[in-house]
């Protein structure tokens, strides 16, 4: 046991220093004007922490996004071949991953922001864990932890757990709202997804099956979980949650998978916006008509003749009498 204990610190230890040194730049900015020993100076720094990764992992996320839309639109040729193979599910395997493989998709990317994030979230709850008990790891000095492990948010420390409370009711009531917060992010999150940014025809199939589970299955590992995290670590999920909505949010409104609600509701503003530009062209066009319309026109000059035609003229004319 100690042997996979020493092979997990010596694969940890990298992200441990990694998270401590961010934590430590933050905490020294916010210590500038708050109390470096206070509850809301290593909070910042949590949430900064949580930005920090968060924009890092912004390529493996347009990733996940890319490979989510290209699962939806191959919904039609997987249910063709669902179709064409039901009888055979080896040679059915066979095509479908073939299919995945010309389109570029991998069904298992809109994991992998979640999957990469576990080992930080371990490493953050191991840091905050030992500086409970005044350990210090990474970076952070003997100081700093005993610090960290003993800062208070609104009179709740940060190491606390729901669990661990003690019948604290102050814990308790900051514990179960931040899991709630965390819980209905994520649920609120992959529900966006489905109900606004899914086409109709991927939502009967195997990979619609797949969302639904995780839309009921992750809010409820996490709000199970979710009581025997610090507070700091639930601090530090639900802010990851709330940019990941935020983050959604704006590629769904903004590059919306075809044939979805968010696609056509894109559509109707675009013709909206095209619309209320094209009016203001034709109005100014309006207004320089009746401005050329008012302006009185030209005289014109008669035309010069030489001598010869105002001979003809003149004796074509009606003579006098």
């Amino acid at each position: 046991m100690d042997f996979f204990q020493e092979i997990g610190g010596f694969i940890m230890a990298p992200l441990y220093y990694a998270i401590s040194f961010v934590l430590d730049l933050f905490h020294q900015a916010f210590s500038t004007f708050l109390d470096p020993a206070g509850g809301a100076a290593w909070a910042l720094s949590i949430i900064g922490l949580t930005l920090v990764i968060r924009a890092a992992l912004i390529p493996l996320f347009v990733k996940q996004i890319k490979s989510s839309r290209n699962m939806q639109l191959i919904q039609p040729k997987v249910k063709e071949l669902q179709k064409k193979y039901g009888h055979d599910r080896e040679r059915l395997a066979q095509e479908t991953m073939k299919l995945y493989r010309e389109s570029g998709t991998n069904p298992f990317a809109s994991c992998l922001p979640i999957l990469l994030q576990m080992p930080i979230f371990f490493a953050l709850f191991s840091i905050l864990n030992n500086a409970s008990r005044g350990e210090a790891k990474g970076v952070l000095t003997p100081l700093q932890a005993q610090q960290f492990g003993e800062a208070e948010l609104l009179g709740v420390p940060l190491s606390e757990t729901f669990i661990s409370a003690g019948g604290d009711i102050g814990v308790m009531v900051m514990a179960a709202l931040l899991v709630i917060a965390m819980t209905a992010t994520t649920f609120l999150t992959q529900r966006q997804l489905m109900s606004k940014n899914m086409p109709a025809d991927a939502l009967t199939g195997p990979y619609a099956q797949q969302q639904k589970l995780l839309l009921y299955i992750l809010p409820l590992v996490f709000a199970v979980g979710g009581i025997a995290f610090p507070i700091g670590v639930l601090l530090y999920w639900t802010t990851s949650n709330l940019w990941t909505m935020g983050q959604q949010f704006y590629v769904i409104r903004n590059n919306p998978a075809p044939g979805t609600p968010a696609f056509k509701a894109k559509e109707e503003r675009d013709a909206a916006k095209a619309a209320k530009h094209g009016h203001a062209p034709e109005a100014a066009t309006t207004t320089t008509e009746v401005v050329e319309e008012q302006r009185p026109a030209p005289r014109q000059q008669p035309k010069r003749q030489t001598r010869q035609q105002r001979k003809k003229s003149g004796g074509s004319g009606p003579k006098n009498t």
